[in-house]
């Protein structure tokens, strides 16, 4: 059996090996939105140790299995991308570059760009090849209808999000930076609420005014985070909250990315 880790991954290689006897596996299959914090349960963990072969994302996106996948061949989806660094990570290094100042520097969410999903499929297939070679031309066939889609879906983004009428976002998410590239958006502002940690007040106030400053229409929460604070500020300007998808959990990577779109065409249309 093949494991792999989020959605994408977990997506990408299930359609790779349709018409194979090869079963793939969903390691993370909750609702998350990052996995800063993450851990396996008993059954992941058997799974994982199950598998033949565990295909991840990669750029350190799974750092919690790097004691687990010592003694499992593993297929790096991320190889030869070339990785953004994430706003935290600068202001990280400042302060803390003795201890840790190369934890999170690069941002791992790759896939939220079409072009570097098409890179991340090309590097599942190859591995997949290497694994399994008999199955190579019915990886690459499938591989070409894959290409074609994430082509499509690129396009589909250019052609709606191309006329908007304000191209600045502040997602209440770090990891939206490919996405805004693949599509020529401005993240103004990214506003990471983790879990127990709400937004200052003092931030609130700063990210109100940023709204009122560029007359920003919508403001974006994630599907799986909280929108308390993103709530208070549409109270006090009267912008809109939207949800976009960070496409990790869920059924379909393709519908996740295809909801951002049309998501951020309605909002900022």
């Amino acid at each position: 059996p093949i494991a792999a880790t989020t959605l994408p991954v977990w997506d990408f290689t299930s359609r790779l090996c349709q018409d194979t006897p090869l079963a793939v596996t969903r390691l993370v299959t909750e609702q998350v939105s990052c996995l800063h914090d993450y851990s396996l349960n008993v059954r992941q963990v058997k799974a994982a140790e199950a598998a033949q072969v565990v295909v991840i994302s990669g750029a350190g996106l799974e750092d919690f299995l790097d004691d687990l996948l010592l003694d499992v061949p593993t297929i790096d989806a991320s190889q030869g991308i070339s990785l953004l660094h994430s706003d935290e990570a600068h202001e990280e290094e400042e302060h803390h570059h003795e201890e840790d100042g190369h934890h999170h520097e690069e941002d791992p969410h790759i896939w939220l760009s079409p072009e570097n999903a098409q890179v991340m499929a090309q590097n599942i297939c190859d591995g997949l090849s290497r694994q399994y070679p008999d199955y190579e031309d019915t990886f690459r066939a499938n591989l070409k209808d894959l290409l074609t889609q994430l082509e499509a879906l690129q396009s589909y983004g250019e052609e709606q999000l191309s006329g908007l009428q304000c191209r600045e976002l502040i997602p209440f998410h770090d990891g939206f930076s490919y996405f805004a590239q693949a599509f020529h958006l401005t993240i103004l502002e990214s506003v990471e609420e983790e879990s127990g940690s709400e937004t200052s007040a003092k931030d609130l106030i700063h990210l109100t005014e940023l709204v009122r400053d560029h007359n920003l229409p919508a403001i974006f929460t994630e599907v799986s985070g909280s929108d308390s604070a993103a709530q208070v500020i549409a109270r006090e300007t009267g912008c809109k909250v939207y949800a976009l998808d960070m496409a990790m959990s869920g059924d379909s990577y393709f519908e996740a990315m295809y909801h951002n779109i049309d998501t951020i065409r309605e909002a900022l249309g």
